[in-house]
């Protein structure tokens, strides 16, 4: 049984070019137009984050303008992200290269259409392209059951913690989509949660399991008004009574592992957990689509929309989570590509958080 503890804040930030260049201005019109169409807050801070970085090279070479930048030079910055090396001497995920290149060019792209240079010089950049790997370690059922029961539940933070690993587990949501959620989203009764402005800006209605809501109804009644201090509906409160930071959530997951014996992993192994077992347990590849807020698996989008009422027996039926055994039915095996075309999804987006 493990105690839980405090997470610290995680201070970091990009080197800052200099405040005259005026690339700077550039910049920031376009993460301001990036609120205005609707993209999320997220996509915004990751489009500033990754173009902090793109004006300090700039800078640093005496680029000052829109103009002066053209291809070969983007062939010039998308190489020094190649050769570029963390602090521990390793050098970027090609995810991590690609996350700060996107975002210049979709930069360049709007610079041209708003008429501020004549050509797009990033139009033909090619983006690396990152191996798809699946997770070092896919957790069975019962290794589930081991990193699940690892906080002790006696003291409050260890019900907390338990209440979240149960909800990740459960419905397969995203970690950052688990720092946002509010209590009024959350529907014991009926089994559901509401993920509001998910990945791509999108609502969806999500089951969460009967164990899991007896672990977050426990949360509610005998944790978080100790927690409480103000008037937030965040759902999760870590211990100064703040929402979690998704890096401190990851953080709380990957201790817990570790402490059932796992070298690796933390929220997105759950998350892909889920996705596995259910389809082990036979559910259809849509549905799982739908759980987990993937608008499509393939270039020809194959998307179905799924009622609230089916998703939530599919997932009774497949879950292995859930409070009492419920006869397996005999349903039609989805495909193995469509299965392999999922998991990849899944092992994709965790290279890219």
């Amino acid at each position: 049984m493990l105690r839980a503890h405090r997470i610290t804040p995680r201070k970091s930030g990009p080197p800052k070019p200099s405040h005259a260049n005026p690339l700077h201005g550039y910049k920031h019109s376009f993460c301001e137009w990036t609120t205005v169409m609707g993209l999320s807050a997220n996509t915004a801070s990751m489009r500033q984050w990754a173009l902090e970085h793109f004006v300090a090279w700039a800078d640093e070479r005496g680029i000052r303008s829109p103009a002066e930048v053209t291809r070969p030079i983007l062939q010039r910055y998308q190489r020094h992200l190649y050769l570029l090396r963390k602090k521990d001497g390793k050098p970027l995920a090609w995810s991590s290269q690609v996350n700060r290149l996107t975002p210049v060019v979709a930069f360049f792209k709007w610079l041209t259409r708003e008429g501020h240079i004549l050509t797009n010089p990033a139009a033909d950049l090619d983006l690396p392209k990152a191996p798809h790997r699946l997770p070092q370690h896919l957790l069975s059922v019962a290794q589930v059951s081991q990193v699940l029961n690892q906080p002790d539940t006696a003291t409050l933070a260890g019900l907390r913690d338990r209440a979240i690993l149960e909800t990740l587990y459960s419905s397969g949501i995203r970690r950052s989509e688990l720092a946002h959620l509010k209590i009024t989203e959350v529907d014991t009764e009926r089994g559901t949660l509401m993920v509001r402005l998910g990945k791509g800006a999108k609502d969806r209605f999500v089951p969460l399991g009967e164990r899991a809501c007896a672990w977050v109804q426990r949360y509610l009644l005998e944790v978080r008004p100790e927690l409480l201090s103000g008037d937030t509906l965040v759902l999760f409160l870590n211990d100064w009574a703040q929402p979690f930071e998704p890096h401190q959530l990851s953080a709380l997951a990957r201790r817990y592992m570790q402490a059932a014996g796992f070298a690796s992993g933390s929220c997105h192994a759950l998350r892909h957990a889920c996705a596995t077992h259910m389809l082990d347990g036979g559910a259809d590849i849509r549905f799982i689509q739908a759980l987990l807020g993937h608008s499509e698996l393939t270039t020809t989008q194959i998307y179905t929309h799924v009622a609230i009422d089916k998703l939530k027996a599919v997932h009774a039926l497949t879950h292995p989570a859930r409070l009492e055994r419920v006869p397996k039915p005999d349903p039609q095996a989805p495909s193995d590509d469509a299965a392999a075309i999922l998991l990849e999804a899944l092992a994709h987006e965790n290279e890219q958080e």
